[in-house]
Parts: C-alpha cells; structure tokens; sequence
C-alpha cells in the first residue's frame, strides 16, 4: 500500500496493467452489477438537475426508469446508485450498436451539460471508499473486465496510466504526481530485484 494525502493506494494500480476494450466488453460494467453505479449526494443533486438535458440522449426504457424512480436511488445498503433498468443495465445506458455506454457522457461530449458523469464510473475499475479518517484507493478484479486486462498487457499500460484522467479528477494533479512518482520508485526498486 501507498499513503499519499488522505489517503491509502492499493499497489495494484500501479502493479496491474489495464486499459478499457470495449469492442470485447461491450460495457459490462454499465451492464451488470448487484447495484447501480454509486453517487455522491453532490452528483445524485447535479444527475436530478441536469436531467431535462441529459432526457433526449436517453433510451425510452432508462427515462421510464428514471422517471418511475427518480435520477437516483438508494440501494439495499442505504448509499445513493443510480437506478437500473429491470434490475440489470443502469438507467442512463445508451446503446452504440452492441456496446453499451453513458448517456450522461454522451450528453457531455456534444455539449449539451457540464457533468461528465458519475466519477465511479470514470474510475472503474477502482472504487474509493471513505473512512473516518482516510479514503481506501482499490482495483476491484471483476470478471467482465478481463478484456480490459488483455489489453492492458498488449498494450503495457498501468491501471494507474489508464485512470490518469478521472484520477486527477478525483484527487488533484499534485496527488497524481505524487503517484507517478511513486510508481517510478517502486519500479527503480522492483527492478532492481529488491522487492
């Protein structure tokens, strides 16, 4: 594990490689999952506003759901998700041919909002979770994204690499720096056959 700030880095981000494939996942991970992705009470208030904007991006089924239960949820555990269509793919789910990808980013990249979309969606695979008094950074290996593994590894690309975007996003850019350097040492060291 790293400590960098507040918070606590799995070394898999910077030991694992990864990078998204989704001609071969087809967007599981806006498919399946025991829940809806997860949302910051600030995001579930930004989806609720933005939503007449996001609505025409939208399929009917995910504005039927969205408009039965709302821009967002509660699940089982009590935390903010956005909802599901019949229980499988998220509600702001578009379809481009057989690939299933964000509506909310869709809207984004033409202009028509400002909120790129959920940032557990943009740094999937790795979730954070709030302690009292850390944040926990981790990879969370799921099955679906196995192509992104693969690819990964053709293409050598960290995890860390991958996510730099939604990272910086997350975190700051000073924190990023404080990571690829990180990862610099740990590599010098791992190389070197210490580790």
């Amino acid at each position: 594990m790293l400590q960098i700030e507040d918070t606590i880095v799995s070394l898999a981000l910077i030991e694992k490689k990864f990078s998204c494939d989704l001609s071969a996942c087809k967007g599981s991970c806006c498919r399946y999952g025991d829940t809806g992705a997860p949302l910051t009470a600030e995001e579930a208030s930004s989806l609720d506003r933005i939503f007449p904007d996001v609505r025409p991006f939208l399929r009917p089924e995910g504005i039927r759901a969205l408009e039965k239960m709302g821009t967002s949820v509660k699940d089982i555990e009590g935390e903010l998700v956005t909802p599901l269509i019949n229980n499988a793919e998220c509600a702001y789910t578009v379809m481009e041919g057989d690939v299933y990808k964000c509506g909310i980013e869709t809207a984004f990249i033409a202009g028509a909002v400002g909120f790129r979309k959920p940032l557990s969606c943009h740094l999937f695979p790795v979730r954070v979770k709030q302690y009292s008094s850390f944040r926990a950074v981790n990879y969370e290996e799921w099955s679906i994204c196995q192509p992104g593994v693969a690819c990964g590894m053709k293409q050598d690309t960290d995890l860390y690499v991958f996510l730099r975007e939604p990272l910086i996003r997350a975190f700051g850019q000073e924190w990023y720096d404080s990571l690829t350097w990180a990862a610099g040492e740990y590599d010098k060291h791992y190389d070197n056959g210490k580790h």
